[in-house]
């Protein structure tokens, strides 16, 4: 919805605002389509069954689950206490490390797949891509993906200029996020980049929830953030009246391979 993709370290510091709205983050927040799962494989060269991934930045585990749906042995990697506790009530039988993709707590070689699902802004790449480099396994991959509201459409673009408009010091969006390419230029890495478009159809209170999860806003007090929620009720309102929502996303998927 806005333009910037990497956080400074203040913005790192809003990640701590999850926490507090970690039960919000996993009823609200979208999902993901199987197309993107397909098109990890496709660009990956291999399958999820069987293999090994590490799900880093997971969150209460919105990616975790599907890619264990598809066969994956995998592993959730989550810093933040207030979001492991949530992905632990609502991912039963999957397995979480507490740690960051800036230090990740595993072995050399290990991993067939390191996955950042929304999650990679909030590492610093000049240490995430070689700690992911590191575990993975020859010809295994690192996949960061962004599911980003279609700016292209007016009441999406309109939102995002509210909010830029009304959190000028801490409002972020996902611009250009398949800017990681830069990151990954200085090794030796097969790099493939695909954009996937859906859409989901929710209420206005599911929005409004969704909007209660995002760190810029998570980061106020309930009294700071109800009048900027009411403005984006009232908006969407006027918008759908009905009180279905149509959200159109714009997926960016990024997969880069090791030399086999």
């Amino acid at each position: 919805m806005a333009e910037q993709t990497r956080p400074s370290s203040d913005y790192r510091e809003l990640a701590k605002s999850f926490d507090g709205v970690a039960a919000e983050y996993d009823r609200a927040r979208p999902s993901y389509p199987g197309e993107l799962f397909d098109a990890l494989e496709r660009l990956a060269g291999r399958g999820l069954g069987g293999a090994r991934v590490l799900d880093v930045g997971a969150g209460t585990g919105i990616s975790t689950r599907l890619l264990a749906a598809r066969g994956a042995d995998v592993v959730a990697v989550e810093p933040s206490a207030g979001m492991a506790a949530q992905f632990l009530a609502a991912s039963a039988g999957l397995g979480l490390v507490r740690g960051s993709g800036d230090a990740l707590p595993f072995h050399d070689d290990s991993a067939d797949f390191v996955t950042y699902a929304q999650a990679f802004h909030w590492t610093r790449p000049e240490r995430s891509v070689p700690e992911a480099i590191r575990v993975l396994r020859p010809g295994g991959a690192l996949a960061t993906w962004w599911n980003v509201k279609d700016g292209g459409v007016a009441w999406v673009r309109a939102m995002g200029e509210r909010l830029a408009a009304a959190l000028p010091a801490t409002y972020h969006g996902y611009g250009a996020v398949n800017e990681i390419t830069s990151h990954l230029a200085p090794y030796d890495l097969r790099t493939e980049h695909v954009v996937l478009r859906w859409e989901r159809r929710v209420s206005v209170d599911h929005v409004i929830t969704d909007l209660t999860s995002r760190s810029y806003l998570a980061a106020l007090t309930p009294e700071q953030r109800a009048p900027l929620l009411a403005v984006e009720r009232e908006a969407l309102l006027a918008a759908f009246p009905d009180g279905t929502v149509v959200e159109p996303y714009v997926l960016d998927l990024t997969v880069a391979v090791t030399p086999a």
